[in-house]
């Protein structure tokens, strides 16, 4: 009796799931595709969703650390709290977990040949991200909850993914050159742009303000016809770094 009055639930739950997954897996196939030259080892892609995961728990400690700190010194309903929680704990300790796990699964691996493969690393290690995070979200606050992140988080989080790996495969480039001021410079871009986009995405979510609904889809629009568009040239102009 009670296994057949647990199957609705376990059939919810496991709608909940799918709906969080779906769109995340949609787009890690779509990236990968078009990756044209030479496409990356199931193992180093099973690697890179690892990574998304981990990277999960790492920016969860750090932001629950770190707004407690910030909670001590500035106040919590002020403009300057949401900008810092925002702009700094939140879209820096997610991306730079993003980047830490990425760069230890990839920076030195033999495959990482080419300069579209930051591209693919970053936007497989970002989905995975907004895999994990959705699936919490969904089984915390229901159905609902996966249809607007479906829209709205999951693309959000490729998008920061593209700019990422981006900078990343320019900063892989410059390595194999031994420009080693102009790979550290890019790594950091690789950190600091998506930071800011993150950071202005959450912030105007959160806004209070009349029309900011509209602001937020406008800004959802904008980032992601650009980094289609990023996809696009990158793919179609990519080659070996070595060259």
């Amino acid at each position: 009796m009670l296994f057949f009055l647990m199957q609705p639930a376990v059939m919810y739950s496991g709608m909940l799931v799918a709906a969080a997954a779906i769109p995340a897996v949609f787009l890690m196939i779509k990236v990968y595709r078009s990756d044209r030259l030479e496409k990356e080892s199931p193992y180093l892609i099973k690697k890179l969703i690892w990574a998304g995961l981990f990277s999960v728990l790492l920016a969860l400690v750090e932001e629950t650390v770190l707004s407690l700190i910030l909670g001590f010194f500035v106040p919590v309903e002020s403009s300057l709290y949401n900008i810092i929680m925002f702009f700094v704990i939140v879209a820096f300790a997610e991306e730079t977990s993003k980047y830490l796990f990425m760069y230890r699964k990839t920076w030195k691996n033999p495959e990482f040949n080419c300069q579209y493969d930051g591209v693919v690393y970053a936007v497989i290690t970002s989905l995975s991200f907004a895999l994990f995070e959705n699936i919490t979200y969904v089984i915390s606050y229901g159905f609902g909850t996966a249809l607007i992140r479906a829209v709205t988080a999951i693309p959000g989080h490729a998008c920061f993914g593209v700019f990422m790996g981006v900078f990343y495969g320019i900063a892989k480039r410059c390595d194999y050159r031994r420009n080693t001021s102009g790979a550290s410079f890019f790594r950091c871009m690789a950190i600091l742009v998506p930071a800011l986009l993150h950071g202005a995405y959450d912030y105007i979510a959160t806004m209070d303000v009349e029309g900011d609904d509209w602001s937020f889809i406008v800004f959802i629009i904008i980032m992601f016809v650009i980094s289609y568009i990023l996809i696009g040239k990158q793919a179609k102009k990519d080659r070996p770094i070595i060259y």
